[in-house]
């Protein structure tokens, strides 16, 4: 079975929900910080 990436737009709508959800703020070790580091790996 193949490992699917993450894409950054999908990172970057996660993130944009928590952010809403949160006042604003996305904590360090969140899911949707994780996320976008996902993205930024995979897009190397």
């Amino acid at each position: 079975m193949a490992k699917s990436q993450m894409s950054s737009k999908a990172a970057g709508r996660i993130q944009s929900a928590t952010a809403k959800a949160n006042g604003g703020k996305v904590s360090k070790g969140s899911f949707s910080s994780r996320a976008q580091k996902a993205a930024a790996k995979g897009s190397k």
